[in-house]
Parts: structure tokens; sequence; C-alpha cells
């Protein structure tokens, strides 16, 4: 059992803190991957882990579809959303008051954008078609491609593009009045052109699905490769302010399904685990081996940098600052907004309620942010003034009694807990209990329980939380004995030289895992012992418990047991056989966690062996009869007894020669008694010696002989 343990979570530093009854330990969460775990509302959380309130972030209208997948706001500030899978498109005024705009034949509507004359244009998908939108919602076919898919649309000065897929074409689009004039202006060989965005000075960028690439392209429509990287899909680029495109590049194809949205992943409770402190060459930031979506910035003058990339995160939308500091990221993760700035800093904006946030717009003094599942549009901007933060479920691993809770933060901050033992919290859970504001925290009033989770709540502006610590002492569980391994007779064991560890570690009450030695015995080494029998087991205790074991045995007709070994911090025994008179045993390996604990809250597991036979009397061997002589052929017998076990094989030598195997003369050698004949060539006179060597089960080996004379 872990006496008073603490575990206390460091947000800047992401470990957790707990003392057992041999000593404080520390204990380390795998990264901030598992701050993130928790449950956001209404806070951020920056790159150190520091919680404070978020932006405001409000709901301004349900479009009733399950996907938003394009929007764009108008000169006057409406927003524009094209939805799936009816294929209508909604208008959002600046006050909020929205109503379908039109419902086009396709079923998604994949882009949207505002013309240089205020009109709108919107393309779809699947067997896409561009039309042309009035002020009254009057939709026209402008641009029909005959290709499957249309993805990305970009104002030009004299038109627009128009990126297409399952073919990965470009075209461009020639407006005059109400005509339109269309030519291919690119036919790639990737399979389809993804996204499109204009720079400030002009230029057309167009990025690309399946080998991840962006091209510019000149004032004379050249294309010009300008990254190439190593994940699939660019899935969306946005302009900055200064020239430059910032890309959000994904490892599997979001936008090539789009009728398949995200699942947000399941959040499993956080259990504290000791390891070994081994250090990990750390990876190149350019190493995206393991990547699902990254973030690259295009300069104006052609070079790039790598600005984030997450093995977890899967983006879907991006948004360049006007402030020309970064971008902000929507996810299909819990519906989050992450911020990414130019020096690569990853924050935690905003959390949502939405399965993936589609896409994010400027709309003058605030943002935009669609999203899907279900479809709808959110505003942000201003300052919240109430956020909350739940944190991941703590696992325990056995019922355990709650300490204090205490914390550093600023402003107005309070904490509650709950607890339960279920995994995910539920109606069987105690409610949240009372806040407490006071940073030198208080006793934990929730029940004991298995599982136990906090809750911070941030009542004004400026409150922020940087460190929380919680305290309990799990029940003491039994360790277990999950098997006994019995090793072939005459197979010993002997220890191999443990790794040297400094007295004074121990002296200092730390643990040498702090320092990077194992945790692990080291395996024995396995030898030639005559008439060893030889024991290995596993234990294992769910407190992390040091154990010690104690070896029994007994005959299996006593009924009390003996102590054989005591008090071994090693999980494997080699006995002598020889000192055990013959006959059937069984052997008891009894665990006990009582080097970490009280004697009075110590406990053990035990497991016993089956039967294990005890040999260490060979087979006696006799002639039986006389050798028989007939020309060149000899035969005789031999007579094998075992008195405490079973004969299984034979073999003979002739004058000390090569030994040979021979069989019983029933066929099998099985039993306690058994008669081998060997018969042999004799092709000259003399004397001609035969040795019969016969084994029983424990290896233990009688021998006789017999001379022949021809």
């Amino acid at each position: 059992m872990r006496n008073a343990l603490t575990a206390a979570l460091f947000f800047s530093l992401f470990i957790f803190s707990s003392a057992f009854a041999n000593g404080p330990q520390v204990w380390t969460v795998s990264s901030r991957a598992d701050v993130l775990k928790g449950d956001a509302r209404g806070v951020s959380i920056d790159q150190n882990g520091t919680i404070s309130l978020a932006p405001q972030f409000s709901e301004v209208y349900k479009t009733g579809q399950q996907f938003v997948w394009s929007s764009v706001v108008d000169a006057a500030g409406n927003v524009y959303l094209g939805t799936g899978g009816d294929g209508k498109i909604f208008k959002v005024n600046v006050a909020g008051s929205g109503s379908e705009f039109t419902d086009l034949a396709e079923m998604n509507v994949s882009a949207l954008a505002i013309g240089s004359g205020g009109e709108l244009f919107a393309a779809t998908s699947p067997d896409g078609k561009v039309y042309r939108i009035d002020s009254t919602g009057k939709a026209t076919v402008y641009f029909e491609p005959k290709e499957k898919y249309i993805w990305a649309l970009a104002v030009l000065a004299d038109g627009i593009a128009v990126a297409t897929g399952d073919g990965g074409k470009l075209y461009k689009v020639k407006t005059a009045g109400a005509t339109a004039e269309a030519s291919l202006m690119f036919d790639s060989s990737e399979t389809h052109i993804i996204s499109l965005a204009v720079d400030k000075s002009g230029s057309l960028y167009a990025g690309t699905d399946s080998n991840g690439i962006v091209l510019r392209f000149g004032a004379d429509g050249k294309a010009f490769g300008v990254l190439d990287t190593p994940l699939r899909e660019i899935h969306e680029l946005a302009a900055g302010p200064d020239g430059s495109i910032y890309v959000l590049a994904l490892a599997e194809s979001v936008a090539a399904k789009p009728a398949e949205a995200a699942t947000p992943a399941e959040s499993k409770p956080i259990t504290l685990e000791k390891t070994a402190a081994v250090e990990t060459p750390a990876k190149s930031r350019y190493d995206l081996k393991e990547a699902k979506s990254a973030v690259y910035r295009i300069y104006a003058d052609g070079g790039n940098d790598l600005l984030w990339a997450s093995p977890s995160v899967i983006g879907f939308s991006i948004y360049a600052h006007q402030t020309g500091n970064g971008v902000l990221v929507g996810t299909s993760d819990k519906g989050r907004i992450y911020n990414i700035g130019n020096d690569g800093r990853e924050t935690l904006a905003l959390q949502t309620d939405a399965s993936q946030i589609s896409t994010i717009r400027n709309a003058g003094s605030s943002l935009l942010a669609t999203s899907s599942n279900q479809g709808s549009v959110f505003r942000i901007g201003g300052n919240a003034t109430t956020g909350t933060y739940e944190s991941p479920v703590l696992d325990a691993k056995a019922t355990a009694s709650w300490g204090r809770i205490w914390w550093r933060s600023s402003g107005n901050v309070s904490v509650q807990t709950r607890s339960g033992n279920t995994e995910k919290p539920d109606e069987t859970w105690s409610g949240w209990s009372t806040a407490v504001a006071d940073q030198k925290g208080s006793q934990i009033a929730s029940p004991k329980a298995r599982f136990v989770q906090w809750k911070a709540t941030f009542s004004a502006a400026g409150s922020s939380l940087n460190e929380l610590s919680l305290a309990f002492a799990a029940r003491n569980l039994a360790p277990e004995v999950t098997a006994v391994n019995v090793l072939p007779t005459n197979v010993g064991l002997a220890a191999n030289p443990p790794q040297q560890i400094d007295p004074n570690i121990e002296l200092a009450g730390m643990d040498p895992i702090d320092f990077g030695l194992p945790n692990a015995a080291v395996p024995p080494r396995k030898l030639y012992q005559r008439g060893a029998t030889s024991l290995q087991w596993t234990a294992e205790d769910r407190n992390g418990d040091k154990l010690v074991y104690d070896v029994y045995y007994r005959e299996v007709s006593e009924s009390s047991w003996k102590l054989l070994r005591g008090d071994l911090v090693d999980n494997f025994v080699a006995i002598d056989g020889q000192s055990l008179a013959d006959g059937r045993y069984v052997f008891r390996v009894v665990a006990k966690d009582s080097p970490s604990n009280p004697v009075t809250l110590a406990l053990q597991g035990e497991r016993v062996t089956d039967p294990i036979d005890i040999d260490n009397t060979a087979p006696v061997v006799t002639a039986a009869g006389t050798p028989v002589v007939a020309g060149d052929k000899a035969r005789v017998s031999f007579d094998a007894v075992d008195a405490a076990s079973r004969i299984t094989r034979a073999e003979y030598s002739v004058n000390g020669g090569e030994w040979r195997p021979v069989y019983a003369d029933d066929g099998i050698a099985d039993g306690p008694r058994e008669r081998f004949t060997v018969e042999i060539a004799v092709p000259n006179a003399g004397e001609y010696t035969v040795t019969i060597k016969v084994f029983d089960v424990n290896a233990n080996s009688g021998n006789g002989r017999q001379v022949i004379r021809k």
C-alpha cells in the first residue's frame, strides 16, 4: 500500500509527485497530452500548461444540418454557410439572425467565395458545379467542369480559380458581366487540388492531395512547387497580412471523405505508473513520421518554416491572424481550437461541444467559427468572465481515502472534487463537493472510491491556475503470485550479478528508478545441477509495493507445510533434490508486501504447484538369463526396475563403442519395470561385452553388462 500517496500535477512540468511509506517518489505524466485529456470550458491551456480564461465563445446560429463545409463573410458582415448533405446555403446577418438562403441540387456545398462585384459563388460536390447566386438567393450554374469534386474557390483579379478532383485539375473562370469564359489553368499529376489561397500581391497558391505539395502560380500562369511535405494532404491555405501563406497539412485525407465526420478520441483515466528515468533521444521537429497534422509558413520570398506538428491532433481548418503572429487551427478533437504562434508555441485556445471546427473566418471585430455534428456558427471575441476545467479521471487502482487538495493560482479560482467507482463519471458518482477558494486547500470531502476528478472554476478576468496537488492513500491490495514454473530436473538456477546501486540512494529514501536503474530483478542464469528441482514464479502487486517471498514444501501425504526458504528477494529458487527423500511433493510460493507496509497492514498472496516427483534413486539393471548365439547373431536381455518413478528410455554399447537406443520389449518404456533385449552381430569368434544404460523420468541412470562368447 502507498501510505499517504500524494499525486501532484504541476502543469509547467507535467509531473505527478507522490510519497510512499518507504520515502517520497516522483511520478511523471507521459506528456502535456495528459493535461489536454481534461475538459476545458471557457478556458485556455498554454504551452506550459497554465489554465486561464479564454475569449468568449458563443453560438450564433444553428443550421439544423449535420455538416458545415464552407463559409465566407461579405463586405456587410453577413456570413454564408455551405452545408451537407442537403446542399443548402444559409445566410446569417451581423445580429445573428439567419435563414436558408438557397438550396442547391448537389449534396455538399464544398466551397464559397465572394466575387469582386459582391456576388456569391458556390461550388458543390460530388459531380461538382459552380453556381452564381444573386442577392435574392437565385442560383444559376456558372461553370460545370465535368469533374467529380470541386474542393476550393479563390477570387482572382480577373475571375475565379476552381480546384477539382479526382483529376487534380485547376480551372480559371474569367467573368465578364453575366457570362463566364473557362479555361484549364493547370493539369497536375496529383489526385486532387484541395485548397486555394491568394496572397496580398495577388499570387495564387494551391495545395494538393495525395503528395502534399503547395504550388504557386506566377503572372504567366505557370506553376512552381514551393513546398513538398511528407504528409498527404494540403487541407487548407491561409494568407497572412505580410504576404506569407500558412499551410495546414494532414497525414490522412479528410477532405476527400467529407461525409465521414471524425469521432473524438476517448479519454482514459490517468494511472500513476513508475518507470525508470531513461532518457530518450529528442526528435527533430522536422521528423514527421508520426505526425497527424502540421502547420507550415511559406514566406513571400519562397522560403518556408515548419511551425508545428502533432502526433495526436487532427486539424481541419486554419485562420491566419491579421496581426501576422501565427494561426488558429480548428480540429476534430472535441471541437478544439489551438493557437499556433510563429515561434511554434501551442495554446489550447478554446474547446467546444462540436465534433469538429470546419472553418474560421474574420468578421471584423470578431471571428466566426463553424462546426459539424451539428452544423452551427459561433462568434469568438471579447473576454470571458467565467470558465471551468475538469481534470482527467485519476485512477488510484484501488479504493482510496482522499487527503488534502491544494493549488497555486491567481485571480478568482475555486476547486471541487467528485469520486466514484466507474471509469467514466456517471450517475453513480458522488456530486461535486462544495467549492473551496483558498489555495492552501482543505480535506477532500468526496467519499472513498477508486477514481477521483477535480474541477477548477475561474470567475474573474485574469484568473489562472498553474499547479494543483491531490493526496490520497489507496487501500492495500494483496499481492498475487500469477504463475509458478517448474523447470526440468537437473536444471539449476543461479543469480546473475546484480547491478551495483549506490547505498546512499537507499539511505536517502530514494528510488533507484529515479537514477535510471532498473526496477526489475536481473533474470537468473540456468546451469546443470545434479538432482536440482528449480522453481521460477511471477508475481504482481496492484499497489506497486516491494515484494519478498517465502517458499514452503510438503510431501503430498503430509498435512503441514515446512519452510524451505524465507524472505527471498529473487523470484526463483533452486532446490537440491538430494536433500529430500524420494517421493511426491508440492511447493507453495508466498508473496508478501511487508517491505512497503506496516506489519498490521501487510498482506500476502500465494500459489501452490502441482505434485512434483523427487527421485534420486537410479534404476537397477540386471541380466535376464544367458545370451543366445545363433550363427552371426547374438541376443541378450536385461531387466530394469525403478523404485521411485518410471523408466523412460535405454541405450546400449558394444565393447565400449557408440551408444545406440533400444526399445523396451513391449514397445514403450513407461513403467517402473521394463525388459530390454539387445541383438548384435557376432561375425568372429571371441568375447563381446554388451553394456546397457537405463534412465528414469528424472534422468537418473543405472547400467548392467553381459559378456557374449562365441
